[in-house]
């Protein structure tokens, strides 16, 4: 199988986290993949280092320079069919025809409506699947016009780690001056409004009544930032929120927790829920978007019905006053994840997928 994934973003989000997993899956599955990417993009920096073959298009107008790449591709090369990872691509991959050469495959992890003009809509018509990662995704399209009979649903995937040795933790722990008895908190995601960190912050004010030695980490950057610290500040938890910033080495970062937090207003499913509790974290999030498909309640998590900080208060104390539950909550919840949203299982899917869509050589 020799599939061309195009996504032309240039920042790591959990759109090319997945894109990476998917190529290094097929590969090391001895299939073919090839990836068109930016110039200086994250994803192609990091698919080149891993052995797969990566064509850059210029950032300036990328659209039509990625298009022109791809038309040149698919001319040159027979490729079994293109997947574009994500909005840009969808439109490039259009732009160079390709559904008129090889199937053409939308990956869509947004649950915005579909554009109503034209040629949103005929991208979106010529596209022999649409991929959707959570059954949310799926409904959001299909409620803005998306062919309902071209839709699939793969949930995206996390690599299931070894647990984390106390050492590790320690180490985690250390870098950010946490002592093992502190209760630590965290979230890990762009800072943006709808994100919802600002209820995390609030959260914290009430919860160190209860626990006063409690902190959080924030990692992960953004234009919410300068609000974020100044509500800290009103709130005198200056001192006790930790902006950590963009953490490459994002496991230290679930090393540290003892609850992790993702109180998004507007998920399509999370990369960063899915790795937490792939590494036994207890997780609470918000029941928003497709958050739900991924928590059961009260079993391998906890759901908070939104901006309610009372509930996010309780549900945080729930997890720090029984550790013994909370340990049991967080090996279900690594359970369900590798159950049902394992790197492997999504990279399964997509290989059937490709499969039941691929043309014969001729």
């Amino acid at each position: 199988m020799k599939p061309l994934l195009v996504d032309l973003e240039t920042a790591w989000r959990g759109g090319q986290n997945q894109a990476l997993l998917l190529l290094k899956g097929l590969r090391d599955r001895g299939h073919q993949p090839e990836l068109v990417a930016a110039t200086n993009s994250a994803l192609g920096q990091r698919a080149a280092a891993a052995g797969i073959p990566v064509h850059y298009v210029s950032r300036g107008f990328f659209r039509l320079a990625a298009a022109l790449k791809i038309r040149q591709l698919l001319a040159s090369s027979r490729f079994d069919l293109v997947h574009a990872n994500e909005a840009h691509a969808v439109s490039a991959a259009w732009l160079a025809g390709t559904h008129k050469r090889a199937p053409f495959v939308i990956w869509r992890r947004v649950g915005y409506p579909i554009g109503k003009g034209r040629l949103a809509r005929a991208r979106y018509e010529a596209a022999a699947r649409i991929v959707a990662n959570s059954q949310w995704v799926a409904d959001q399209a299909a409620a803005s016009g998306a062919p309902r009979d071209k839709i699939t649903v793969i949930y995206e995937g996390a690599e299931i780690p070894p647990p984390f040795s106390i050492e590790q933790r320690q180490a985690a722990r250390a870098r950010w001056k946490i002592a093992l008895g502190t209760p630590l908190l965290g979230c890990v995601g762009v800072l943006l409004p709808d994100k919802g960190q600002e209820w995390l912050i609030r959260a914290l004010a009430e919860v160190r009544k209860d626990f006063p030695e409690a902190k959080l980490l924030l990692a992960g950057d953004g234009p919410s930032r300068p609000q974020l610290k100044q509500l800290a500040s009103e709130l005198n938890v200056a001192s006790s929120v930790i902006f950590a910033g963009f953490v490459t080495d994002v496991e230290n970062v679930y090393a540290a927790l003892d609850v992790f937090l993702l109180p998004s207003f507007f998920e399509a499913l999370n990369n960063s829920l899915l790795a937490a509790m792939a590494y036994e974290v207890p997780s609470i999030a918000f029941n928003r978007g497709a958050l739900g498909e991924i928590i059961e309640h009260g079993r391998n998590g906890l759901l908070v019905e939104g901006a309610d900080t009372p509930a996010l208060c309780a549900a945080i104390a729930r997890i720090l006053r029984d550790s013994v539950a909370a340990k049991k909550m967080a090996a279900a919840g690594r359970l369900r994840v590798a159950q049902n949203f394992s790197g492997q299982k999504m990279v399964d899917e997509s290989l059937r997928l490709y499969a039941s869509l691929a043309r014969p050589a001729p």
